[in-house]
């Protein structure tokens, strides 16, 4: 027995592999707020690089501006970088300041505040995040308070001063330093706001999950591509024709290049794009993208421009986003393969350890025990075979994808003849099985029919009332048909329960990673009966 634990021992050492497959996916993180920093700073740069353009211009005289007049006519008296370009330059660094000030220590503070610091509401953790929202609105006010001092931005209606009216229209700069501090906090509230829900997002993506590293993987290519989407979108004038187009265009089309990247192409795999299957989520996509353009193009008269957009998802766009595909394929698929072959592995691991448990062993042990007792030395010798023979398969061809079927009958064979000892004193138990061992050449995966055995025995069987199990198992040239009936006790629970064995969700799981759209598995229950069916096509 002390060898076979350390042969057990010794067997999971395959498993190590999923381990370091289980670290890489867990150490996975969304870019999120690594790629929105980016984005911003280089909107940041950008904005200096016109600015200084700007300025460039005006001294060499090639630019054409009323500053100074307008400051002249007003009685001020007017330096270009003092009451132009410092202002300008200010009112962007401020603003990016502000931004990372929520960032770097409102959202810091955020992260810590627990449950018990929403319950209490006044927890100093709470109070640090309100007071840097109050305290980073107030000297935003006051610095935009005191960059309109130089530039008079109302002199102007804010034009080219946009930033500067965050903190509302003002014409009497430094009167009053509290002046748009109500503007300024609304904005720092509504864009911590706007962080915080990135954070929840984040965290939401980033916890544990069998689909954890496809999801974050897909968010982390989302996210560039909508800040690139925004970015043009600013620099188009919401008055232009232009911007309207674009919503109606781009919008989906972004939309129909992520369900093709991420789920339809994968799900394509090597079927033809003329495939029912694929062409029943590749069409519908398409006329689903093109419904906006329908709304807003009938109005415009241009009722063609739907039509012709369609057809150019289908044959530019959708061979583009192919092409495109097939250079990312594998990293695509590979977080996928990983995600499988993880589930997979565990779905596998909590099933060998089921079998494996010091309950089973005990059962099994005081059988072979009682039967010793008896002097049924024959008996006693055939049930420790037997129990030898089960260990042997859970360490060696419970570790293989598939196996024989003949492999697979022999452990549940002698499964059911050590159930057969332990009740066989019993005459109100019958118990039948049916196992067709001529035809059965298939391959299959190890240790799919014992959790339904193992229940219909666990709950199916009653010393004191009638009991029986019937066990069915059928092979052809591809179908391997499996049935177990077992009678029902006021006192049994049944699978669905997730106490017997592995569970009906873990049977169920690893028949969907292993067969998927080849299986079909029907479970009746009554009030005195329980039966399942399965199907499966090898």
């Amino acid at each position: 027995m002390i060898t076979f634990f350390t042969a057990f021992i010794t067997s999971e050492k395959k498993y190590v592999f999923y381990a370091l497959i289980l670290y890489q996916i867990s150490t996975m993180k969304v870019r999120w707020r690594t790629d929105e920093m980016i984005m911003i700073t280089l909107l940041v740069v950008w904005a200096l690089v016109v600015i200084l353009i700007e300025a460039y211009e005006y001294v060499i005289g090639a630019g054409q501006t009323n500053y100074e007049t307008v400051f002249k006519a007003n009685g001020l008296a007017f330096i270009y970088w003092r009451n132009v370009l410092f202002p300008q330059i200010g009112a962007v660094l401020l603003t990016f300041g502000v931004y990372l000030w929520i960032n770097l220590i409102i959202i810091p503070f955020f992260t810590k505040v627990t449950g018990d610091d929403i319950e209490r509401i006044f927890s100093k953790q709470i109070a640090k995040v309100v007071l840097s929202i109050v305290f980073v609105s107030f000297l935003f006010a006051l610095g935009l308070n005191g960059l309109s001092y130089f530039a008079r931005p109302h002199l102007f209606n804010y034009g080219n001063y946009q930033l500067l009216s965050i903190g509302g229209y003002n014409d009497q700069p430094l009167e009053n330093i509290f002046f748009g501090f109500d503007r300024t906090l609304a904005f720092v509230t509504l864009v911590t706001l706007f962080c915080m829900i990135r954070e929840l997002i984040i965290w939401f993506f980033e916890k544990t999950n069998p689909n954890r590293s496809f999801r974050i993987m897909v968010l982390n290519n989302i996210i560039p591509l909508i800040f690139l989407y925004f970015f043009i979108l600013i620099l188009i004038n919401p008055l232009h024709s232009d911007f309207v187009e674009y919503l109606f265009f781009v919008t989906p089309l972004l939309g129909y290049y992520l369900y093709l990247m991420f789920w339809l192409f994968p799900f394509k795999s090597e079927r033809s794009f003329f495939d029912k299957s694929v062409l029943t989520r590749l069409i519908p996509a398409a006329f689903i993208a093109i419904v906006p353009s329908i709304f807003l193009l009938f109005g415009f008269g241009r009722p063609l421009v739907p039509f012709l957009f369609l057809l150019l998802l289908l044959f530019v766009a959708t061979p583009l986003f192919w092409f495109i595909y097939l250079q990312r394929k594998d990293k695509i698929l590979q977080y996928i393969h990983m995600e499988t072959a993880l589930a997979n592995s565990e779905a596998n691991l909590q099933l060998l350890k089921s079998q494996i448990n010091p309950h089973f062993l005990f059962n099994a042990l005081n059988t072979l025990y009682g039967t010793a007792l008896k002097g049924d030395t024959d008996q006693t010798a055939e049930g420790i075979q037997k129990l030898g023979d089960m260990m042997r398969f859970m360490l060696h061809e419970n570790t293989l994808e598939f196996i024989p079927m003949e492999k697979e009958i022999a452990y549940l064979n002698n499964f059911i003849t050590l159930q057969k000892l332990r009740i066989q004193s019993s005459p109100d138990i019958v118990v039948e099985d049916n196992i067709d061992e001529a035809v059965c050449n298939n391959q299959i995966a190890p240790m799919l029919f014992i959790p339904f055995v193992e229940n219909a025995f666990k709950h199916g069987i009653s010393l004191k009332e009638k009991s029986w199990i019937k066990i069915n198992l059928v092979c052809s040239e591809d179908i391997v048909t499996f049935e177990v009936s077992n009678s029902l006790h006021k006192s049994s629970h049944i699978l669905e329960n997730g106490k017997s064995g592995i569970g009906l969700k873990n049977v169920k799981g690893r028949l969907d990673l292993q067969y998927p759209d080849n299986h079909t598995l029907e479970i009746q229950e009554s009030e005195n009966e329980y039966n399942i069916k399965l199907m499966i096509k090898c």
